[in-house]
């Protein structure tokens, strides 16, 4: 696998024959990786509360400007690790916000057809 960054954070990807676009944002010690179709996000080794805050913090939150398309998550409702809580929608990209851990959603920040920005947590899980 080949990773050659492009500037303004995205990278091509190319493995084999396939090549793709990931683009990538973060603070401090996170960072968001969006590659295809996923969102993923790397961390160095930190403080392990803080880090898991922040990993949360930004697993649920969008890697770039997006209007929400769909709301999947109610505030009681019991998630499990996986589950797609807030779908986005992005240069004609969708863009799941995927519940990183099990729990239960305190609350959702958002609703369908708001513009939302990077780093601004769309939920709140117990």
């Amino acid at each position: 696998m080949i990773v050659t960054p492009l500037g303004a954070g995205r990278y091509r990807i190319t493995d084999g024959d396939r090549e793709a676009t990931a683009w990538a944002t973060g603070t401090g010690s996170a960072r968001w990786i969006f590659y295809d179709g996923r969102v993923y996000v790397l961390e160095s080794d930190e403080d392990a509360a803080a880090a898991h805050a922040v990993r949360d913090e930004m697993a649920l939150a969008s890697p770039m400007p997006a209007k929400v398309s769909a709301v999947n998550a109610a505030p009681g409702q019991t998630v499990t690790r996986g589950d797609v809580l807030i779908m986005l929608e992005a240069m004609k990209m969708e863009l799941p916000i995927i519940a990183p851990r099990n729990g239960r959603v305190r609350s959702v920040a958002c609703k369908p057809g708001d513009l939302v920005q990077p780093g601004v947590p769309l939920v709140d899980l117990e």
